[in-house]
């Protein structure tokens, strides 16, 4: 089976809903885009908690939603988890991390050059849909390629799949906050 039709119906649905939520909340759907662009500077402090919040929610509800259209076949999802992500067989858990955070990294600078940077050209859901996508082609056979802390959250618990939890979490805000560092002492500093 083919990962590259999963690869792109995932970027574009994150294209589509930053496009469509950006102006509102600045299209973070993620944790870690929320925790890199506070490392960044670009986000306050104070707001990541609530984002955090209404990002496991919207996650925890979709995962509802999508575990609602397996009625029909509740095996299947069981079989899957609704699509949680995980591991390779023999994968370690340290790789496992480092994958997902290098993942994470390319995923930030995708937002900060397309959404937050003031010379960013108008491309922000497009440019950080096509990452993901090149993303998950890359590191799905891996990890799952989640590089977001809800798209694990959601399915993992409706599903009641915690295994290998921490990597979805830690290795994602490893990602984000190295991404958010080097946009702000490295590239940010270009022009800003």
């Amino acid at each position: 089976r083919s990962l590259l039709p999963v690869a792109v119906a995932q970027g574009l649905a994150l294209a589509i809903a930053v496009a469509v939520f950006g102006a509102i909340s600045g299209g973070h759907l993620n944790p870690a885009v929320t925790f890199g662009l506070a490392v960044a500077g670009k986000h306050p402090w104070s707001r990541v908690l609530t984002y955090w919040a209404a990002q496991l929610i919207g996650a925890l509800l979709a995962a509802l939603v999508l575990q609602s259209f397996f009625l029909h076949s509740l095996a299947a999802a069981d079989a899957s988890h609704l699509g949680t992500p995980s591991l390779a067989a023999g994968m370690g858990t340290g790789q496992a991390i480092l994958i997902e955070a290098v993942l994470t990294v390319f995923l930030l600078w995708a937002f900060f050059g397309t959404a937050v940077s003031p010379h960013a050209p108008r491309i922000a859901g497009f440019g950080i849909g096509l990452m993901v996508t090149a993303d998950i082609l890359l590191g799905g056979p891996l990890t799952g390629a989640a590089m977001n802390p809800a798209r694990w959250f959601g399915p993992a618990v409706v599903s009641r799949f915690l295994d290998n939890w921490y990597v979805y979490w830690i290795g994602p805000l490893i990602g984000a906050g190295l991404a958010g560092l080097s946009y702000k002492y490295v590239f940010g500093t270009a022009g800003e």
